[in-house]
């Protein structure tokens, strides 16, 4: 058994979970029953983990992940709005300004 990933936020342990095996890399998810013990044992030792039980799925379950978490570090480009043209940031999925979603154009 290898870990993979372990943070102290179940949400995001899940989520790693989640998209590695909808990546087709069977791992599970261990420990997100421990907060309480934290302090009895070492915090970082409670934290959720995700792991693989075929150490053959380390290397590419850790490269998912580290691509995985370098792209929640890079902003979105910024689109314009199909609809009316305007410049709109990136993390948006609809037009401040007509309402528009992202890659939808209206233009006639």
């Amino acid at each position: 058994m290898k870990v993979i990933y372990s943070h102290n936020n179940l949400a995001l342990a899940g989520y790693v979970q989640g998209v590695l095996a909808d990546s087709g890399i069977e791992c599970r998810l261990r420990n997100q029953y421990l907060a309480g013990v934290a302090g009895e044992l070492p915090p970082v030792e409670c934290w959720p983990q995700v792991v693989v039980d075929d150490d053959r799925l380390e290397a590419p379950a850790k490269a998912l992940v580290e691509e995985l978490m370098n792209a929640a570090d890079r902003p979105a480009a910024e689109w314009r709005c199909g609809g009316c043209g305007e410049m709109i940031e990136g993390q948006f999925t609809a037009c401040w300004s007509c309402g528009a979603e992202k890659g939808v154009s209206t233009c006639g």
